[in-house]
């Protein structure tokens, strides 16, 4: 273990500061040094700190007093958030910080997972949190946080926080070990490909022959998280070619799904002028929850109870259209090379023959929607295949050669 290895350890000290102290003395007895930040509001913290709540309030932009005034406890947390970030950010640039640990219940969690988006992925984070049993995308967001479910609450020093808080805090160690460096990959070109389970097949596929060509590949799974996460990394990471396989999470934002990832959704590659490759994958579905939820938001219309937690819904030929039209009208205004390649058969494994969501009228509607608002017509091949068939993988191959060599 490197000594010179140091984390960062973020607590609302005048609640949490024994619970801290403890995790402090963890991750010391494991060679980490640590450093200590309060962004408590009210009382006083405990235990001497390296960052002061009056700190991370005037770097928020007010005094503590101030904070302390402002009479609703959402605004004040809000600022001591924003001040925590920039007490956290300047420790990072500084690289006196390479990890970050949080403790809380909904309010500590909040501020502190707040703290570790503001980093970039890898960099080891790790919050301990009586949220972390519940949804927890507002908390994680596109950022590779782990999520310790705290159990029972953490107010006190016992048989059971004492085992939940010291595995934290060596999960925290261990990810601060050093690793082997190998920069063989960075010198591949980087191509970024979303998919969902009911695309696999083909993304499988293209990632393989692609990999075998001296491509690295990362796939995104497109739940929402995934297709947020993956348009804010196209341009820090630099990638290459994006193949954009599943683009359901437009039709989820625009029609109230569950994998909605925001409004830029399907924009990024196309305003960067990155090489695109456009695939309408599992526009077919909406995604809902529990079947009871899907039938009250979509109801009637043809539904597959993929898990308990999940429902798709068959998106309706309205909604077809209108994603079709959305679709053209960004890669009208894309800067750089696009290819659309519509597999006529079906868009995903439910869109099939066999599957419970088949509508072979759809991908004509979709085709011949797109094909009217669409200003350039070479960039669109219709594809008598579905979109799982072999042949169609090996026409985004051959369609990713073509961006490539133009490059």
């Amino acid at each position: 273990m490197t000594q010179s290895a140091e984390a960062l350890l973020i607590a609302t000290m005048d609640t949490k500061g024994q619970e801290a102290l403890f995790i402090s003395t963890c991750l010391q007895q494991a060679g980490i040094s640590v450093q200590t930040m309060d962004a408590g509001i009210k009382g006083h913290s405990p235990v001497p700190v390296n960052i002061s709540r009056t700190e991370v309030a005037k770097a928020g932009g007010i005094s503590l007093e101030e904070v302390q005034n402002i009479g609703h406890e959402g605004q004040a947390l809000e600022v001591m958030t924003n001040g925590a970030i920039a007490c956290a950010q300047k420790l990072y640039l500084q690289n006196r910080i390479q990890g970050v640990i949080g403790l809380g219940g909904s309010m500590g969690t909040t501020l502190a997972s707040g703290v570790m988006r503001s980093l970039p992925v890898g960099v080891p984070k790790v919050m301990i949190s009586t949220m972390a049993s519940r949804d927890t995308r507002a908390f994680v967001g596109t950022k590779d946080i782990l999520m310790l479910h705290a159990v029972c609450d953490l107010a006190g020093l016992n048989r059971l926080t004492r085992k939940i808080l010291r595995n934290g805090a060596m999960a925290l160690a261990g990810m601060l070990q050093p690793a082997p460096v190998t920069e063989d990959h960075i010198s591949k070109p980087l191509v970024f490909l979303s998919t969902l389970g009911t695309t696999e097949a083909c993304a499988q596929q293209v990632r393989r022959t692609l990999e075998e060509k001296g491509n690295e590949v990362v796939i995104f799974h497109t739940v929402g998280s995934g297709g947020e996460a993956m348009e804010e990394m196209i341009e820090p990471e630099g990638v290459s070619i994006l193949v954009d396989l599943s683009l359901h999470e437009l039709g989820d934002h625009l029609f109230g799904g569950d994998y909605d990832a925001g409004p830029d959704r399907g924009n990024t590659a196309l305003q960067l002028g990155l090489p695109t490759i456009l695939i309408p994958g599992n526009i077919d579905f909406l995604v809902s929850g529990p079947l009871e939820n899907a039938r009250r938001l979509f109801p009637d219309r043809p539904y597959h109870v993929h898990n308990a937690a999940i429902t798709v819904v068959r998106s309706t030929r309205a909604e077809i259209e209108i994603l079709s039209r959305t679709i053209a009208n960004r890669c009208n205004e894309a800067v750089g090379p696009v290819k659309m390649l519509i597999p006529m058969d079906g868009f995903s494994a439910f869109d099939s023959k066999e599957g419970p969501l088949y509508d072979p009228d759809a991908p004509q509607l979709f085709a011949k929607t797109l094909q009217a608002h669409l200003n350039d017509q070479m960039m669109v091949s219709l594809l008598p295949c579905h979109i799982n068939d072999p042949e169609f993988a090996l026409a985004i191959l051959k369609a990713f050669d073509q961006l490539q060599s133009a490059q």
